[in-house]
C-alpha cells in the first residue's frame, strides 16, 4: 500500500471539494430542511417519550442521512475520472488498487464527516446536552460510518461508466437506505420484514451507533436498537469486506 498515493488522492478531492462552495451549501441543507421542517412537523404527531422529543430521536439519523449522501455521492468523482479519462491514468500507474480504493473512501468519509461535524454542532438548539467525551465519540462513529459507505459507493461507481446511469442507480440505492436505517422510526417497530431489511442496510448500524452517544435514552421504544460493540463490530467488517470487494471490482476493470 502507498501512502503517498493516498495523500495525492485524498488531497486532490479535498481540493475540488473546497472549490465547490455550493456543493457544501447544498450538502447542509438536505439535512436542515429534514430536521427543522419534517422534524418540526412530525413532532407535532408524535408525543415526547420520557422527555425526548421526535426532532431529538431524528438528530442522530440527521447525521446519517448527511453521511449517506454525501459519502455516496463522493463516489461519484469516480465516474468523472472514468469520463476524463484519470482513472485510466491512475489505474495504469505503478499503483496499488487497494491504495486507490483507500484513497477514495479516506477522501469521501473526511468531506462527510466534516458536513456531519457541522449539523452535529446544531444539538444546543435542540435541547441535547452532549459533553465533549459524547462529541469526540460522535465524530469517530460519523468518521467509521463514513469510511463504510464511502467504500460501498465506490464498490456500485465501479460498475457504471456515465454519470446518467450512476445517479439514475443511486435513487433506487439512497433513499431506502436512509428509510430503512432507523433515522424517521426505531427499527424495533417496524413490520418483520421491513425489519429484516433493515438489518441488511450498512447504514442502520451507523445510525444507531450514533443514538448510543447522542440520546439519553437507554430503554424504550426510542431506543437504540442493537448495543454499540454489535454497531461498531457491523461497520468494521462491513468497511473490509467493501474495500476488498472495490479493490477487486478495480482489477476486473485491468
Amino acid at each position: 500500500m502507498e501512502f503517498n498515493a493516498i495523500y495525492v488522492i485524498v488531497a486532490r478531492e479535498f481540493k475540488k471539494f473546497i472549490r465547490e462552495r455550493s456543493r457544501l451549501v447544498s450538502a447542509l441543507a438536505r439535512p436542515l430542511v429534514w430536521l427543522f421542517l419534517v422534524g418540526a412537523g412530525m413532532s407535532r404527531l408524535v408525543p415526547p417519550v420520557d422527555g425526548v422529543s421526535y426532532m431529538q430521536f431524528i438528530f442522530p439519523g440527521i447525521l446519517g442521512m448527511t453521511i449517506l449522501f454525501s459519502s455516496m455521492f463522493s463516489s461519484i468523482s469516480i465516474i468523472w475520472d472514468k469520463e476524463f479519462g484519470f482513472m485510466k491514468e491512475i489505474l495504469v500507474a505503478p499503483v496499488s488498487r487497494l491504495s486507490i480504493v483507500i484513497g477514495k473512501a479516506l477522501s469521501g468519509s473526511i468531506i462527510s464527516t466534516l458536513q456531519a461535524v457541522i449539523v452535529l454542532l446544531l444539538f444546543p438548539l435542540l435541547g441535547l446536552k452532549l459533553g465533549a467525551a459524547d462529541i469526540i465519540s460522535a465524530v469517530v462513529i460519523c468518521m467509521l460510518v463514513s469510511f463504510s459507505v464511502s467504500a460501498f459507493g465506490i464498490v456500485i461507481a465501479t460498475f457504471y461508466e456515465s454519470y446518467e446511469s450512476f445517479s439514475a442507480i443511486m435513487n433506487f440505492i439512497i433513499m431506502p437506505m436512509f428509510f430503512l436505517s432507523g433515522a424517521m422510526y426505531p427499527v424495533k417497530l417496524l413490520p418483520e420484514a421491513l425489519r429484516f431489511a433493515a438489518k441488511l442496510n450498512p447504514l442502520t448500524y451507523g445510525v444507531d451507533a450514533l443514538k448510543h452517544v447522542i440520546s439519553p435514552l437507554a430503554q424504550g421504544p426510542m431506543s437504540p436498537d442493537f448495543s454499540l460493540v454489535t454497531d461498531l463490530a457491523v461497520i468494521v467488517v462491513l468497511s473490509v469486506i467493501f474495500v476488498f470487494a472495490g479493490v477487486k471490482a478495480f482489477e476486473r476493470r485491468g
